[in-house]
């Protein structure tokens, strides 16, 4: 049987929400220009459990949970050392509208900022940590990279890897022996 092609209306109204869709089982849907996962919670709460859970990552720089939830807040936690590093008014401003804290938001535009002005992104890391014993949801660890304690040592930037591969010395080849 030849799969039927069908238009559908997902997630907002209009243009964002329309979406092409097919009733074959075999063929899996993509997820073209969907914003975040919706993480079976209302708009609002969802927004406010990723507030807390970044503020709560930045406080403590390691926390279990969900693997789903850890890849959302990895985008969102990102983003806010991104804020830190620039350390403007109006990215202070910006921070301020999701982390909640006032010694948070000092620890992120003073040490976190301090610890990665030279890294260029990937300032979080996603590990996989089993499944949960009630449910068998898939569970997570997310933490900063670069500090002490950390369950895996972070590569080095790849600005450090090209200057180091750039300063090598030139291995000579011995032409007598051919």
């Amino acid at each position: 049987t030849v799969p039927r092609v069908g238009w559908a209306l997902h997630g907002g109204a209009g243009a964002l929400g329309r979406r092409r869709t097919r009733t074959c089982a075999s063929h899996a849907m993509v997820s073209h220009r969907m914003a975040m996962r919706k993480l079976g919670r209302t708009t609002a709460h969802r927004l406010s459990m990723l507030r807390t859970m970044v503020s709560q990552l930045l406080e403590h720089e390691r926390i279990k949970t969900t693997l789903p939830k850890a890849k959302e807040l990895r985008r969102l936690a990102d983003r806010m050392v991104s804020l830190g590093k620039k350390g403007t008014l109006h990215s202070r401003r910006q921070a301020e509208r999701v982390v909640r804290g006032k010694q948070v938001m000092e620890k992120l535009f003073g040490e976190m900022a301090e610890r990665y002005k030279e890294r260029q992104g990937g300032y979080v890391r996603v590990l996989h940590a089993g499944r949960r014993n009630s449910d068998s949801a898939p569970m997570a660890f997310i933490e900063f990279v670069d500090r002490p304690g950390e369950f895996r040592p972070a590569r080095p930037p790849r600005a450090m890897l090209k200057s180091f591969a750039s300063s090598a010395l030139p291995v000579q080849v011995d032409q007598t022996s051919q």
